[in-house]
């Protein structure tokens, strides 16, 4: 909902109206209903409307306080803010719009800052308090909505995306060396740096102040994930009563709109009980399915079309269901437009990502999304079992690193590399940042099984799903439409933390009896089990078809591994091994043209490191060349 920009001189230099103009038309797709500006000297805040609570003029933002000492530029859906109104209106505030932006307004106004913490939903704020002339920046609890800032020591610019900073008369982009060490070692972020130099992602869960004195952006963290405290007294069928009654509440939260609301239908259990629920909430439930010609698809990749399975729960549901299919071809027209709107490259093969949003953008405004559900109830097993016997914190870390260096190993990057990044980059920067992620909390432990496993949960929490949802979010809103995901309610991931390893892996007592010196079968075993998220399974069985809940687990991805051996071939040809390959001045051209070879000749599955050879190659051109993709 919405995209926000901002800009503080501290030094008290007046910021433009037409150069905040500037920089908040570059995020126009996130609200083409309308945009608003406030202007103080050296205080600039803009505001892109995407219209879903108030559709009124009386929901427009920037949004001033009614005591006059707020004002707030606001993105993204508080689902608790009903209640919150309502005792607010007990300490006597007024309210004159419907909008949730308001109550954050007011709360503030009651509170102060220490008000973010209560709120239950997506946001990214800047707020202005002009009685201490200082500028609060905050992020929800996981991550959902982003918010980038530049910090120059005199100048501090904000946005829900990169390239409104870029826009800024100050700022001039230049590639992050070492954001692209760590990109190429994850294809994530750990950190918060981005590949633009200078600009970071404030964390989530965090509130910071900025003052005319402030020298340093010191990021303040209100919330973290908990595995550790588990409640060894709940029953499993406690557990399962307790996750179906949260789970409908949060659902029930999230279809608060003034706007038509639907829901993504994958074909697996997670989409498939947000439909089911949602689908009681309105008369009928329009939902979105892509799929994939498999015409030309071998191997493993001949089940990654769901489309079978989505018509099935869309029937039983009685859904208004609409199907898009894509081919190999599709990959070439939207690639450049993909990049772009990531601007911040993240996880995986996410084209498919912004078709579907641009299907159901044509139908409604807000879409319901089943991301957050795996990494809450345990859905990788396969890699929590990979690391679950360490013996210590050291052997778990070692393990745990090596399984998530998804693109090159750390014994590979002075090979991927050309001379210039090589002499700019430490290539033991990773591993801490890896290795921070953990011990930055010292709540966790290393002493059993399941405490490796609940810290995996930990890890991917804080740092798979974060990229999940940056991509959600991106490319949804590349298409005018807000992504929300049930699974990310308070109350929901509060209550999943507490439930015992055992109840969300079916076979946790059968794995522990594996013995560990028969290392093939061992190894075997592991990958082979795929028995995560049991107590969430059992919790929609009461209104999910069988064949769903029972259904193997399937990302959400196209069958590249083959197309890229096919069709797709003489466009990653065309990209990646020509002599204008702009990426080329960072990567070393040999390595790629290796990488592409075992891909397509030797049947070596690189697909997850050719396309992000394919998308570092898009980002050069459009953010380093200025290159045009229309």
């Amino acid at each position: 909902m919405c995209g926000i920009v901002g800009v503080f001189n501290l030094n008290g230099e007046p910021f433009g109206l037409s150069a905040l103009k500037s920089m908040s038309q570059q995020m126009a797709h996130r609200g083409p209903d309308g945009d608003g500006y406030f202007v103080d000297n050296q205080i600039a805040l803009a505001h892109r409307r995407l219209a879903i609570l108030d559709t009124s003029p009386k929901g427009a933002q920037p949004m001033t306080s009614k005591d006059g000492n707020w004002v707030v530029v606001f993105n993204g859906c508080i689902y608790n803010f009903l209640e919150l109104k309502q005792e607010l209106r007990s300490r006597g505030h007024e309210f004159v719009s419907t909008t949730d932006t308001e109550v954050i307004v007011e709360g503030l106004a009651a509170y102060g800052p220490d008000f973010f913490k209560r709120l239950n939903g997506m946001f990214a704020v800047g707020a202005w308090n002009k009685k201490e002339q200082s500028l609060y920046l905050s992020r929800d609890r996981f991550g959902v909505k982003p918010l980038y800032y530049w910090f120059t020591g005199k100048t501090l610019v904000f946005a829900s995306e990169i390239k409104s900073i870029i826009k800024h008369p100050e700022f001039r982009v230049a590639l992050n060396k070492e954001g692209l060490n760590e990109y190429f070692t994850f294809q994530n972020m750990f950190s918060f740096n981005t590949l633009f130099q200078g600009v970071l992602m404030l964390p989530p869960a965090n509130t910071v102040k900025i003052t005319s004195e402030t020298t340093q952006i010191k990021h303040q963290s209100w919330w973290d994930y908990d595995f550790s405290v588990q409640d060894d007294s709940l029953s499993f069928e406690d557990a399962i009563r307790e996750t179906e009654r949260l789970f409908k509440n949060a659902v029930s939260r999230q279809m608060i709109s003034d706007v038509p609301v639907g829901s993504y239908l994958s074909g697996g259990m997670d989409s498939g009980s947000i439909a089911a629920q949602a689908s009681k909430h309105v008369k009928r439930l329009t939902t979105f399915t892509c799929g994939f010609d498999m015409s030309e698809v071998t191997g493993v990749e001949a089940n990654y079309d769901e489309r079978r399975d989505a018509e099935l729960m869309a029937n039983h549901f009685k859904t208004e269901h609409y199907e898009q299919v894509l081919n190999a071809g599709d990959i070439r027209w939207s690639l450049p437009r993909v990049v772009y709107h990531l601007e911040d490259l993240r996880v995986g093969m996410s084209y498919p990502n912004y078709y579907i949003s641009r299907l159901a953008s044509k139908f409604v405004k807000v879409c319901l999304q089943g991301t957050g559900g795996d990494e809450l109830f345990g859905g990788y097993p396969w890699r929590y079992y990979r690391i679950f016997r360490s013996v210590s914190q050291r052997e778990f870390f070692d393990l745990y690193y090596e399984f998530w260096q998804r693109l090159v190993p750390d014994h590979q990057r002075e090979e991927l590399f050309n001379p210039e990044v090589r002499s700019a980059v430490d290539f033991t920067h990773p591993k801490r940042v890896f290795e921070r992620v953990f011990t930055f909390n010292d709540k966790l432990r290393y002493d059993k099984p399941e405490d490796h496993i609940n810290n995996s949960l930990y890890f991917e929490a804080k740092t798979f799903l974060p990229g999940l949802l940056q991509v959600g979010d991106k490319l949804s809103m590349a298409n005018s439409l807000e992504e929300r995901f049930p699974f990310l309610d308070n109350d929901l991931v509060d209550f999943a933390q507490k439930i015992p390893v055992k109840y969300k892996l079916g076979n946790l007592e059968q794995m522990l009896q594996v013995n560990e010196n028969e290392f093939k079968k061992r190894n075997k075993t592991y990958q082979e089990f795929d028995d995560g998220k049991n107590v969430l399974r059992k919790a929609m069985m009461n209104f999910m078809p069988e064949k769903i809940i029972n259904r193997k687990k399937q990302g959400f991805s196209a069958p590249d591994e083959s197309w890229y051996r096919g069709e797709n071939a003489d466009y990653i040809k065309e990209l990646l091994l020509n002599k204008k390959t702009v990426s080329s001045e960072f990567i070393n051209p040999d390595y790629v043209r290796k990488i592409v070879n075992e891909h397509i000749n030797e049947h070596i599955n690189h697909r997850l490191l050719i396309w992000s050879f394919m998308n570092f190659e898009w980002w050069c051109r459009i953010f380093l060349n200025n290159e045009s993709f229309e």
